[in-house]
């Protein structure tokens, strides 16, 4: 009978997961894939009118004027909605591991219009960030509604922003992937099913809806001619000479980024939305000198395939010119609105400026020996070599790569070049991008919160999350460290590989902002208080390491 009441307690909790999964997923594709048709639309209105400024530089003041005001207007909504500042992964991983509580109805409608608005007036502004953020925002939002536990909301806060940057792909495998290395950070059966649900169910919402909306339902740069066979031996002498250029590169705009977000930390002006002022104005600059920087970067990667004929020549100057050109301005740009918390992503800016150095690198090495037939797959590899270097997700770009072009002839490449992106960041001690982004906002945050000192004892139950698991499976509260296991009498002191039994006792200790919801999570994730809890406010703790 015991053994039926854990089996059914356990489908009854997976049941629940993939219920309010596949309802976030829903609500995700819809959400997502209206705010990506608006994107790609208003993206092309802003090539248009930014072509009409060039034609007409009379008007030029006009534009500026425009893009000042604009920026008052996105520091005035940064300011009373601090948690949409940049792209908003960070603040939706910090909420997935139980460190960030936000308000899912402020930030869904906060993000859809002012990542939009910073699209409209030409920024460097990608959209799979966003996307990311507001599929973590809807999945919020559904398990509050339906007033779900603590466990149900962090699973489905993962499963939506998994769900939210699938769709902006249409890459499902990427989404599963970043649930694991980026969210949590490691593979649970919890976090499999809640992504697996999340993300298919938004997919297939999406893909429906497509047609209507005139979007493709196929890979987003079909147009790379890739290899068909596998490549000969001296392409791999330019992956590794590419890939460690790339890789350089990364590490730059790693530094520069923490960088400007010091140097903009500084301004506070107008009460800190002054600096609004920097890269909105940049952003005409900018966008007057090549249309090809403004957006997020889908129409410039896309116009490399092909021998990158099809991008924009700036001022008249040749291929490799205006390759160098665009790179820099988008480098520069993305730089800038990170450093700003312009609320705007920069995933794709960051896939676009490793594309470009690709294609720049292609035309060298086209010069110097390589078969021009390798020239968009070297451009692939470069992508997710940059990618990989600054956020620290050699899976998710392995994936990501694959699925955007839906071909894995240059897969072992591709691997070979990551592994030296990932190896070199090491190197220059880079750590992942999103994970020292959300580092900083705690550091920032941490005067301005109660901590509270948490000690309690509590009994594993039969049929919980925590029954008969490692330690390192179960999804604790945030800060939560297990100090002492009680089985059968005996006292030992746990580490990651102890299995939880029924009827054990376990020794919880942490620090929170949130006394009652830790609490909480650790009642329905392990079972029942053994004794009260003890905890006393600590104005000045530190976050612990676990957060």
């Amino acid at each position: 009978m015991k053994t039926k009441h854990k089996l059914s307690v356990k489908l009854n909790n997976a049941l629940q997961i993939v219920l309010v999964g596949g309802l976030t997923g829903l609500l995700v594709g819809l959400i997502v894939t209206v705010y990506a048709y608006l994107n790609s639309m208003i993206e092309e209105f802003a090539h248009g009118y930014y072509g009409f400024f060039r034609d007409n530089p009379a008007f030029i003041p006009l534009l500026f004027l425009a893009l000042a005001v604009g920026s008052i207007v996105i520091g005035g909504v940064v300011r009373f909605l601090p948690m949409i500042r940049g792209s908003g992964i960070p603040q939706t991983e910090g909420a997935t591991r139980g460190v960030i509580h936000y308000k899912w109805y402020q930030i869904l409608p906060g993000m859809f219009a002012a990542s939009l608005f910073t699209v409209f007036m030409g920024l460097t502004a990608g959209g799979e960030g966003p996307c990311l953020t507001m599929g973590g925002a809807c999945g919020c939002g559904v398990s509050d509604l339906l007033k779900r536990n603590a466990t149900v909301r962090r699973y489905q806060i993962t499963g939506g922003a998994c769900a939210g940057l699938a769709v902006a792909f249409n890459a499902p495998l990427t989404g599963m992937a970043f649930a694991f290395e980026e969210a949590h950070k490691r593979f649970t059966p919890e976090v499999f099913v809640c992504a697996f649900s999340s993300v298919i169910v938004a997919v297939l919402t999406r893909n429906l809806l497509a047609p209507f909306l005139g979007q493709s339902t196929g890979a987003v740069f079909s147009n790379f001619v890739l290899v068909s066979t596998a490549p000969e031996g001296l392409f791999y002498v330019f992956v590794l000479c590419a890939a460690a250029v790339c890789a350089l590169a990364a590490v730059g705009f790693y530094y520069l980024l923490l960088l400007a977000k010091r140097l903009f930390k500084k301004l506070t002006f107008w009460k800190g939305m002054g600096k609004m002022l920097i890269p909105f104005l940049a952003a005409g600059v900018f966008g007057l000198i090549s249309l090809s920087v403004i957006g997020g970067g889908h129409s410039f990667i896309g116009a490399l395939g092909g021998g990158a004929e099809g991008v924009e020549r700036v001022f008249s100057s040749p291929l490799w010119a205006s390759l160098i050109i665009i790179v820099v301005l988008r480098l520069v740009a993305t730089v800038l609105n990170a450093g700003a918390g312009v609320p705007c992503g920069i995933f794709i800016p960051m896939l676009a400026i490793g594309a470009g150095i690709g294609a720049l690198l292609s035309e060298l090495f086209v010069l110097i020996g390589m078969d021009a037939v390798y020239a968009d797959t070297l451009v692939m590899i470069c992508m997710s070599v940059f990618f990989t270097t600054v956020v620290k997700a050699p899976i998710t770009g392995i994936v990501m790569t694959v699925e955007l072009t839906w071909s894995f002839t240059y897969l072992l490449p591709a691997i070979l070049g990551i592994a030296v992106g990932y190896i070199l960041g090491g190197a220059f001690h880079t750590k992942p991008l999103y994970d020292k982004l959300l580092d900083d906002m705690l550091e920032e945050n941490k005067d301005t919160l109660v901590r509270h000192s948490v000690r309690v004892r509590v009994r594993v139950k039969a049929g919980s999350l925590a029954a008969e698991r490692a330690v390192r499976d179960v999804l604790w509260p945030a800060g939560a460290r297990i100090t002492v296991l009680e089985h059968m009498g005996k006292s030992t002191v746990p580490d990651g590989n102890s299995v939880l039994l029924a009827g054990d006792i376990i020794t919880v200790t942490g620090e929170t902002t949130d006394r009652e919801d830790f609490l909480g999570l650790l009642v329905t994730t392990v079972g029942e208080f053994a004794e009260d809890a003890e905890s006393e406010p600590q104005a000045d703790a530190q976050p612990s390491a676990e957060s």
